[in-house]
């Protein structure tokens, strides 16, 4: 029980401390920006410990946070491997075919008026099927290695890219276009020196949101068909066996190449949209 109340304090003098620097007058700062978050998450542990503990939970059910670090740090090579096989192979390979294939193909409905009206909505239907029914087939036609993994994640992230490439491209005014006509520009010097550039923005955003897409299609994938190694197939492994911190730390690598895939797309996104006005300061 006093695992309990301790873990109720730590929440809370957690949580004060959060909000004072977050509203502090040094909160707009880098060092304040990282602290909160920081802070929080350490709080969201060690309460995550004192409750697991005090309560005595099953491990089984949910296991502590030091008994998680345990399996992560004892079972390092084993999640490398799957970590390889997931999601540098199966996710980023499919992440790059599927964004580059969107992304010409946006650039083709752009071109061409009747791809416009005939592709979107071919594009609109294949992000409606469900990733639980096309999984198993492109298993069965690619192979129970990451091929396969990479075509769920190609299906996965090309509507999204699709539409915001497509959304960014038209995202300039009548007065910009006439000024290109005015100074007798053509289609590809307008689209590399005028569009292109408007549409950065939306294409990056289409490049964040797949990043997410492409790492849960995958894990999702490798469920139906995987060799012995990858994030899916040992989650699906060893929740049979009732290991549920093994589970727990495929989530944490899934969680961190999640984050860092992300983070390397904002960098790129800052890098090349400095000048526009939602990455000023």
């Amino acid at each position: 029980m006093s695992s309990v109340i301790l873990a109720f304090v730590v929440w809370a003098a957690g949580s004060f401390i959060c909000v004072r620097i977050a509203q502090g007058p040094g909160h707009d700062t880098t060092a304040a920006r990282v602290a909160v978050p920081v802070l929080f998450g350490v709080t969201i542990l060690a309460m995550w410990e004192l409750l697991v503990r005090g309560l005595e939970v099953s491990p089984v059910i949910l296991p502590a946070p030091s008994g998680i670090a345990d399996r992560f740090s004892g079972s390092a090579t084993v999640l490398w491997q799957d970590f390889l096989q997931t999601v540098l192979k199966g996710a980023l390979t499919g992440y790059i075919i599927g964004c580059s294939i969107a992304f010409l193909a946006a650039l083709a409905i752009d071109r061409v008026d009747f791809l416009k009206r005939g592709l979107l909505p071919i594009g609109n239907f294949v992000a409606a099927l469900p990733i639980i029914g096309i999984a198993p087939i492109l298993v069965s036609w690619f192979g129970f290695d990451w091929h396969s993994k990479a075509a769920v994640v190609v299906v996965m992230v090309f509507f999204p890219m699709l539409v915001n490439t497509v959304q960014g491209l038209a995202d300039t005014t009548q007065m910009q276009r006439d000024l290109m006509k005015t100074y007798s520009a053509s289609y590809w010097q307008s689209l590399v020196k005028l569009r292109l550039p408007a549409a950065l923005p939306f294409i990056f955003n289409g490049l964040k949101i797949s990043t997410t897409l492409a790492l849960i299609g995958a894990i999702v994938a490798e469920y139906f068909g995987s060799p012995t190694r990858g994030m899916g197939f040992r989650i699906s492994t060893e929740v049979g066996r009732l290991g549920i911190d093994m589970v727990w730390a495929e989530i944490t690598v899934a969680a961190i190449a999640g984050s860092v895939f992300y983070g390397l797309v904002v960098l790129a996104e800052r890098g090349l949209t400095f000048w526009h006005p939602s990455q000023r300061s």
